[in-house]
């Protein structure tokens, strides 16, 4: 974010520019998104099936993406130009992370883990959230996309929606902390539930999955990102997304 106020002080900071920084941002943070496996998932949620499972999940990645909403649209009260789109970055970042490790865990919970090392995944995944949809493990031709250029490309089209998205979060006096909540929160149950129509239809029953494999731990974990949405105080909460 230092990186954001500094280019825009010198004015060579376009829109394009800072969509372009978010961008690589995203794709760097993605392999370091920490992932639950079924295993830790159902020990943390006994009892539930995958659809009430998938429930939990979704209903605590909206409520993080509300408070970062939240947060980012207070934070913008002094619409002073470098602040704001470090606001916004900010803001991209963390409801990116959030909604990929959501997605993952979806996932997870319906049997759809792609093949690969973490890294592998972490891209799969990211290509499966930028394009609103679940990962055809049928289909090898999706995961190549993943890996290549092509996601980046899906990634770069997705921030910039996202980017014109949130600029009503940006309004002052507090309106725009009540919208960012707002949006935020739709927005992730809208890709969430996108993404889930996919995975059931591909549903693999848990009695009939491979033993797993043990989980593989990010190196350098994002700060907070085992549970509690960024920038945030509060302690997480038992879905592992925070308050």
């Amino acid at each position: 974010m230092q990186a954001v106020k500094n280019g825009v002080r010198k004015g060579g900071a376009s829109a394009r520019n800072v969509a372009l920084y978010i961008v690589d941002r995203i794709i760097e943070n993605a392999p370091r998104v920490p992932v639950r496996d079924l295993a830790t998932l159902r020990a943390q949620f006994p009892g539930l099936g995958p659809d009430q499972l998938a429930d939990k999940l979704i209903a605590g990645a909206a409520n993080a993406t509300s408070a970062v909403g939240a947060s980012v649209g207070a934070a913008a009260m002094l619409p002073v130009p470098p602040a704001l789109l470090a606001e916004l970055a900010t803001e991209i970042t963390g409801v990116a992370a959030i909604e990929l490790k959501l997605l993952a865990e979806l996932h997870e919970v319906y049997g759809q883990r792609p093949p690969g090392a973490k890294k592998d995944r972490a891209l799969a995944y990211l290509f499966a959230w930028s394009e609103e949809r679940g990962i055809d493990l049928t289909r090898p031709t999706t995961l190549d996309a993943a890996l290549g250029g092509q996601m980046r490309r899906e990634v770069r089209q997705q921030v910039m929606k996202r980017t014109f998205r949130n600029l009503p979060n940006l309004m002052p006096f507090m309106v725009g902390a009540v919208v960012g909540a707002a949006m935020n929160r739709r927005d992730t149950r809208k890709v969430a539930e996108k993404v889930r129509r996919d995975l059931r239809r591909r549903a693999v029953p848990w009695e009939a999955l491979p033993a797993a494999p043990a989980p593989q731990h990010p190196a350098q974990p994002l700060p907070g990102a085992s549970g509690a949405a960024p920038a945030l105080p509060e302690p997480p909460d038992p879905d592992g997304f925070g308050r």
